[in-house]
């Protein structure tokens, strides 16, 4: 394995994604399996949580996951001590911010473009507060 792949953090990257969307997300999944009935449910459940501090704590969370798995992959690396952070300071900022970036691009096209198309295809009223219009 090289010593700059980060493809190992893309777990952590899709977790982290997940979890920002979790004010959402589980409002899509009951209209899947509770069908058109839980729609009124499943919006006012979605509204609740968007709207709510509960969405500030699924970003911290999701911001926490990030913290853990860039230290851990750095440990695996062997970049352990702040010596070693020092010594190779470049690196663990670009991968910082190349990790950070791409969970937040991620974060915007899963849960403003996919979750918001699939929740209108699934009968939410979400396309007038949708992005694009």
């Amino acid at each position: 394995m090289e010593s700059n792949d980060v493809s190992s953090l893309a777990p952590v990257i899709g977790l982290s994604t997940i979890t920002a969307s979790l004010c959402c997300l589980p409002s899509i999944i009951w209209v899947l399996f509770g069908g058109s009935s839980a729609i009124v449910a499943a919006n006012s459940l979605s509204e609740t949580l968007y709207y709510s501090p509960f969405r500030y704590f699924l970003y911290s969370i999701s911001f926490i996951m990030l913290l853990f798995g860039l230290v851990i992959y750095f440990r695996k690396k062997g970049i352990c001590t702040l010596d070693e952070v020092k010594q190779n300071q470049q690196r663990v900022i670009n991968t910082s911010l190349a990790v950070f970036t791409i969970t937040i691009l991620s974060y915007l096209v899963w849960n403003f473009v996919i979750l918001e198309i699939l929740g209108i295809a699934l009968g939410l009223p979400w396309e007038d507060s949708a992005f694009w219009n």
